[in-house]
């Protein structure tokens, strides 16, 4: 029988909507909600009020685009966590309300293990066993990819992210939010001159609030010598800071795989959108002899399509969420 599955996400800014068929992704529709570009991060409470007013259009244009109707569907999966709390609760409280509507089950995924399979959104697929850098704005980790359910956690980050190193680090130079695409975009037009640490962390894990620290502290050093610095070296710098934050992603990823001899290796999440992490894996790929794998830029951010995917997978092996299933933060 074929299965048809309405997948939601609203982990933090993105509503996002997407309809998955027997695990192949018929649609996927995602709403931004730039209005937190003004206050140089996420604020919480305006993500959970925008999901509110952009669910209900986004929905209705995934099912739209996948010419099914409600009553062509046989469960909801939704992001159960980890995001933010409020935005979390926009999400669930809709799947349950359809779901309860339409007398079928809802489906709780992990977002973390969602981007993991974001790579089954379109071939090539990876075989399995594969690893998976997944890096984004809230979370860095290294991924054993056993099947479609069964993942081990080899590393993450023990405390800010590569891309919240990325935006943090930006708004010190007064790049906007995000700033992450704004770095990447003018490090094509640097070179990396200045050096900065790498956190010294041993086994896979990682650590990114030192180079935030080591950036701020040499700003200042060097507009209190030149006030002009910043503005005379801005694309160097950027460069430098990409070139550090990619070097220490690939090199724990290597490692990763010589521990492990898998040689099929994946990036996932928001800055596997990175241009010099993208070129740098399929370099890193070519030298060692891995097969790596590279979504394309609509299944890097947050998107629903992920969600359908893991909500495929757990509901053709008979796991679905009951109705008081509650979302989690972390």
């Amino acid at each position: 029988m074929s299965v048809t599955i309405l997948a939601i996400e609203s982990s933090c800014d993105d509503t996002a909507a997407a309809v998955v068929r027997d695990g192949a992704v018929l649609s996927n529709v995602i709403a931004n909600q730039s209005v937190h570009n003004r206050y140089g991060g996420v604020v919480p409470e305006v993500a959970s009020r925008a999901h509110q007013a952009n669910i209900v259009p986004v929905v209705d244009q995934a099912l739209r685009d996948a010419s099914v109707g409600t009553t062509d569907l046989h469960a909801i999966a939704f992001t159960q966590g980890p995001g933010l709390l409020g935005s979390l609760l926009v999400g669930t409280s809709f799947a349950k309300g359809l779901a309860l509507s339409l007398n079928i089950p809802i489906i709780g995924v992990n977002h973390m293990q969602a981007h993991v399979l974001a790579h089954f959104a379109e071939p090539p697929y990876p075989p399995f066993p594969y690893l998976c850098l997944t890096v984004s704005g809230g979370h860095t980790q290294i991924v054993l990819v056993h099947s479609f359910r069964d993942m081990t956690m080899l590393g993450e980050t023990l405390d800010d992210a590569a891309g919240e190193a990325f935006d943090k680090i930006g708004k010190m130079m007064g790049l906007g939010y995000p700033a992450g695409p704004v770095i990447d975009r003018r490090a094509q037009f640097g070179k990396p001159v200045f050096t900065f640490p790498e956190a010294a962390v041993g086994g896979l894990d990682f650590s990114f609030s030192g180079l935030k620290t080591a950036v701020r502290y040499f700003l200042r050093d060097q507009t209190d010598k030149n006030p002009g610095f910043l503005e005379s070296q801005l694309d160097n710098l950027c460069a430098s800071i990409q070139y550090n934050i990619v070097g220490t992603l690939l090199k724990k990823l290597q490692k990763a795989a010589k521990q492990t001899g898998v040689q099929h290796v994946a990036i996932a999440g928001g800055v596997s959108a990175n241009s010099a992490l993208r070129t740098g894996l399929t370099d890193l790929g070519e030298r060692l002899g891995w097969q790596t794998f590279i979504p394309a830029f609509e299944f890097c951010t947050d998107n629903a399509a992920m969600i359908g995917i893991a909500g495929y997978h757990q509901f053709t092996h008979g796991e679905t969420s009951p109705m008081d299933t509650v979302p989690f933060a972390r």
